[in-house]
């Protein structure tokens, strides 16, 4: 046991806490409010504290945990609300007090039982990794208990267990249904994969132009208003992983509570229960203790991991990164370590790296197939892309999606601006599907062309261009209207599976190039742009069998020209 010799808001001077190590867990003064270790010296250690350390004064008492600090892991997470620290949100009350019963680090949903179903007998041996047994009605997907590796010498039959019971010993170590992970080291696993299987996001403009692959990274850099959280959110309900766990890093409480409601309501696609059985939601919202935020993307990652060594395809969506950075920046102005760009400390680009290594698609220790897609927001102070957490945030992530305000302004949903985004995988995920491959190519070099006009055409005006430009413009403003702007609010628009994707942009590609045709046989350009395109922009909002019907209304109407 040491002594508080100091406090500095959530920093915490600690003498005498003989043995201790960096990142151990301390349980500081009267309530035993959770901290870890960040400074050991000649004796004294500086703790990050994690909660409101209001009323912790010198001389307190300061006890080692003896363990990194972990996140308790298990059948209870899906579906929960926790804060930063992976505690249980749901009977903390409407003000959070460390120190009421039931909310602290102990065992969560203690008092309920789930369901074990054995799947290896007694005296049989489980590799490491291998599951062991199957939590039935801990909701969709079901969860596996895994071996640690050993001979099976005891394994309990099917029933109902409470989360703390012992229901195997394997190689002589006890399993339980939950267990602890410290959440900053990553879990190990056999080898990495290459990136090559897409995740579906449901958003055209994504899928098509700039997509992601699972075990990928992209970041979600944009100012306030361009619409970075309703993007999290549509890609947290629609995107086709198997587990979500979504973190509200220092948000508005407001918006963490749509989150939470929404995904309640709305029914999964692939059980028919409720989509929120299959997500995690970490919610450390703005008025939350600020240093648990630097926590909750570690935890987050942690959940992931454990899902993907169930060989599970596991997205985190941190939001947003830029107030885990902020969090990192104060304490460490707290701590007097010389800042460097920003005020940010000097290991910013280190840390945000080691965040998105643990991004991947692996062969599990068990042999499965797994993967952890990170997914993060980056909120710059005045939409200033070029200060340090966006900056860094591009050099580590292998997508980006860069949210533009003007189109946000004309209410062009998703803002994603595509001169400014990349996707580094784009290629190595349409390698295999040439057909796919062109038609993103066609796409992505029409709306190049059409930028380069537009500005152009506000130098000389639109009618001083020859008439294949004009044709260029009218291309950029039909992609635009009828394919990139999806709406989130319309129960058809809201997600596009794949195959209306490349069914919608056929549609508009096949009307273009007629366009040209015409033109290019010496109709007036005029003549083109003046037709009723409306069947075809409009076609986003149809089922998906009326999308040829309409294209061929419009090339009919154009036909009318020759």
């Amino acid at each position: 046991m040491g002594t508080v010799s100091r406090v500095n808001g959530p920093l915490v001077e600690v003498e005498d806490l003989t043995g201790a190590a960096m990142f151990e867990l301390v349980l500081l003064g009267p309530h035993r409010l959770p901290g870890e270790i960040v400074t050991l010296r000649d004796g004294r250690a500086t703790v990050q504290a994690y909660e409101y350390t209001g009323g912790l004064a010198p001389g307190d008492p300061a006890d080692r945990g003896g363990s990194p600090l972990s996140a308790l892991l298990g059948p209870h997470l899906l579906g929960g609300v926790y804060d930063g620290l992976l505690r249980p949100l749901t009977d903390a009350g409407p003000w959070l007090n460390p120190a009421a019963a039931g909310f602290s680090q102990g065992p969560a949903s203690a008092t309920r039982s789930w369901r074990f179903t054995p799947l290896v007998e007694q005296g049989r041996t489980a590799a490491p990794g291998t599951a062991i047994g199957r939590v039935e009605d801990a909701g969709s997907p079901a969860y596996l208990v895994l071996s640690p590796g050993g001979e099976v010498s005891a394994i309990r039959q099917a029933g109902h267990h409470p989360a703390d019971a012992v229901i195997a010993v394997v190689g002589g170590t006890e399993v339980r249904l939950t267990r602890r992970r410290p959440v900053r080291r990553a879990l190990p696993y056999l080898s990495r994969l290459e990136g090559t299987v897409p995740l579906t996001t449901g958003q055209r403009v994504i899928d098509l132009l700039l997509p992601v692959c699972l075990g990928g990274t992209a970041a979600v850099p944009g100012g306030f208003g361009t619409g970075k959280t309703v993007l999290l959110q549509q890609i947290a309900k629609w995107c086709d992983a198997d587990v979500v766990i979504y973190i509200g890093c220092g948000e508005r409480g407001n918006e963490m509570a749509d989150v939470v409601v929404e995904l309640a309501e709305l029914p999964d696609p692939r059980t028919g229960g409720r989509l929120s059985d299959r997500t995690v939601v970490i919610a450390n919202t703005s008025n939350m203790p600020m240093m648990a935020r630097e926590a909750s993307i570690y935890t987050g990652v942690t959940v992931a991991e454990h899902f993907r060594d169930m060989g599970y395809a596991a997205v985190v969506i941190a939001d947003s990164t830029s107030r885990w950075a902020e969090a990192r920046r104060e304490f460490a102005s707290r701590s007097g370590i010389l800042p460097a760009e920003e005020g940010y400390p000097a290991d910013l680009a280190s840390a945000l790296a080691a965040f998105y290594e643990r991004a991947g698609r692996v062969i599990t220790l068990g042999g499965a197939t797994g993967s952890v897609t990170i997914v993060g927001a980056v909120s710059p102070p005045g939409g200033d892309l070029t200060e340090p957490v966006t900056t860094q945030t591009e050099r580590f992530v292998r997508t980006l999606w860069a949210l533009d305000r003007d189109l946000a302004y004309a209410r062009h949903y998703p803002a994603i601006s595509w001169r400014d985004s990349f996707s580094r995988d784009a290629d190595a995920l349409t390698r295999g599907d040439p057909e796919n491959a062109a038609r993103r190519a066609r796409v992505g070099g029409l709306l190049a062309e059409a930028d380069r006009l537009t500005a152009l055409a506000e130098l000389v005006g639109a009618g001083a261009l020859p008439a294949r430009e004009r044709i260029g413009l009218l291309a950029g403003r039909l992609l635009r209207e009828g394919f990139l702007r999806q709406s989130s609010l319309s129960a058809l628009d809201a997600y596009c599976p794949p195959e209306r994707t490349a069914l919608i942009a056929d549609a508009l590609l096949t009307i273009l190039a007629r366009c040209q045709d015409l033109v290019e046989h010496g109709v007036p350009v005029a003549s083109v742009e003046d037709r009723d395109f409306s069947p075809i922009l409009r076609a986003k909002e149809a089922p998906r069998e009326e999308v040829p019907a309409r294209r061929d209304t419009v090339l009919d109407d154009l036909e009318t020209l020759r």
